[in-house]
Parts: structure tokens; C-alpha cells; sequence
């Protein structure tokens, strides 16, 4: 992509995360699957949960069901040991991440694996396009060291976890929505315009220091803990202030099919939900 001409994309609403709880009554922060942003199609949900007070964290999320979409989970800090009813099990450890396809149905629980210090990371929910929901349950699931890091300009560092950069390519591969999944540091008064495809819809999540977000005279900023939505375009122009910034940029080609969402399930109809719970309750996991 030729950066130089591509429609650098406008920040069109910056939001705040709403407090929330779920599992087992793990506090957390919710960015989307709010009121004010129900979704950014594809993407369903965006949970931030970071917290040092063990009774915040400790209770998990025990066993659980989910159906018709992908769940990614991206530690920062803290461990968190995931099992399933297919019998796989694993840990994630700060900097790994892990990409979920329930697909036709998986029961799962996430549960920390220390006792107290600090627990933090994401967790989005990305749609399924209707094809793909009963598509069989599967894991991609890396280690801190298979996420690539590069510097695309002096002073910006960027882990791919999914998309392509300078050459790298991130390690999750074969999602439906042709994911961009970038975790990017910023250090002070550093700028860089990075690629984003057109065709995406794309969200920015600052959770360090603040970023200027957007082209010359239409720039946004953008504090700790706020999510800015981004416009059509081909880019997005990022700067640091004074202090260094970390965010998020994720962007997924958007599936625009209907959405019918209960809790752990989310599929295309109101019969298809019925039937998510009636294979549930039924054992058909």
C-alpha cells in the first residue's frame, strides 16, 4: 500500500470502558459490548482486565460455553491456565496469546495460576461469518517468543499478532475476518503512519500514557483507557506526546450478517440460538 496516498482514517467517536463483571465475578473494564459501541462489526466484545487485588481476579472463569464466534485472549501481565472439555489445556504467560475458534461448540474455563501480583491482559470476541459456525472447535496459541517485534521507524516498536509489517507476519493465520492485531509502543515524540486495509473496520484502545490519533488538523487525543473508533481509510497516523504511549490497533474486514447474541452464544437467528442451548443442556458440546 502506498502510504503516501492512502486516506488517512479520522477518528470518528472516542469512548470510555464501563465497568463490569463476568466469570466467576472477575472486575474488569468493557470497551465493546457496551451500551454506547454494542459492537464494531466483526468485532463483538473487548475486555480489559488488569487488577493487583487477588479477590479481583482470583475466581476465574470456571467451565463455560461459547458457540459461533473466536475468543483471543493477549496476556500482559499475570498467568492464566485455560482446559476444556475436548481435553486440551494450556498456560498463558505474560506476552502470549491465544485465538479460540469455538466454532459448533467448546466448554472451557480460564482460571489464574498465581495467587497475587498483578493479572492483565484483553479479551476480544470476534465474529463468525455464518458459513463458519459450526466449524469444527480450534486453538492457535502462542508463546511470548513466536510473536514477532519490529521498529518500523526509530521509536516505534510494534508485536504482530496477526496482519503483516516490515516483512513480519504475525502468527495467527486462516481467521475468516483477515485480522490486523497490533500491540504498539510509542516512545516519546514518535510518529508513524501504519497500513490498515481499506476494506476493515479498525478501533484503536490506548492503555498507557496518550496518543494523538489522525491526520494533521483533524487529530484526536487519545488518553489512558479510551478507545478511539476509526473512519474509512487506507491508514492510521499515530503520535506520542511528551510521555511514551502503548495501544492497541485492530482491524477485521466486517461481515455485515445479522447478529443474534445470548451470552455465550452468538449466530445468525433467534432459532439458532435455541439450538445452541438445546445441544448444551443435551451434552452436544
Amino acid at each position: 500500500m502506498n502510504t503516501a496516498t492512502a486516506t488517512t482514517r479520522p477518528v470518528t467517536r472516542v469512548l470510555r470502558g464501563m465497568p463490569a463483571s463476568d466469570g466467576a465475578g472477575v472486575r474488569l473494564t468493557r470497551l465493546i459490548g457496551t451500551p454506547l459501541a454494542p459492537e464494531i462489526d466483526p468485532f463483538l466484545m473487548l475486555d480489559e482486565f488488569r487488577s493487583d487485588t487477588p479477590g479481583d481476579y482470583l475466581a476465574g472463569f470456571p467451565d463455560h460455553p461459547h458457540r459461533g464466534f473466536e475468543t483471543v485472549t493477549y496476556m500482559l501481565a499475570g498467568r492464566m491456565r485455560h482446559r476444556d472439555n475436548h481435553g486440551h489445556s494450556g498456560l498463558l504467560v505474560p506476552g502470549s496469546v491465544q485465538w479460540m475458534t469455538a466454532g459448533r461448540g467448546i466448554v472451557h474455563s480460564e482460571m489464574p495460576e498465581q495467587e497475587d501480583g498483578l493479572m492483565w491482559g484483553f479479551q476480544l470476541w470476534v465474529n463468525l461469518p455464518a458459513r463458519d459456525k459450526m466449524t469444527a472447535p480450534r486453538y492457535q496459541e502462542f508463546a511470548p517468543e513466536a510473536i514477532p517485534e519490529v521498529t518500523p521507524v526509530p521509536g516505534v516498536t510494534v508485536k504482530l499478532i496477526a496482519g503483516e509489517l516490515a516483512g513480519a507476519t504475525g502468527p495467527v493465520q486462516g481467521v475468516a475476518t483477515a485480522p490486523l492485531y497490533f500491540d504498539i509502543t510509542l516512545a516519546p515524540g514518535a510518529a508513524w503512519t501504519a497500513a490498515v486495509p481499506a476494506s476493515h473496520q479498525a478501533f484503536a484502545y490506548v492503555f498507557a500514557g496518550s496518543a494523538d490519533i489522525g491526520a494533521e488538523g483533524h487529530r484526536h487525543t487519545v488518553a489512558r483507557s479510551h478507545l478511539a473508533v476509526l473512519g474509512q481509510g487506507g491508514q492510521v497516523e499515530l503520535h506520542a506526546g511528551e510521555e511514551a504511549a502503548r495501544l492497541l490497533l485492530i482491524a477485521g474486514r466486517p461481515l455485515g450478517e445479522p447478529v443474534a447474541r445470548y451470552g455465550p452464544f452468538v449466530m445468525n437467528t433467534r432459532e439458532e440460538i435455541e439450538q445452541a442451548f438445546a445441544d448444551y443442556r443435551d451434552g452436544r458440546f
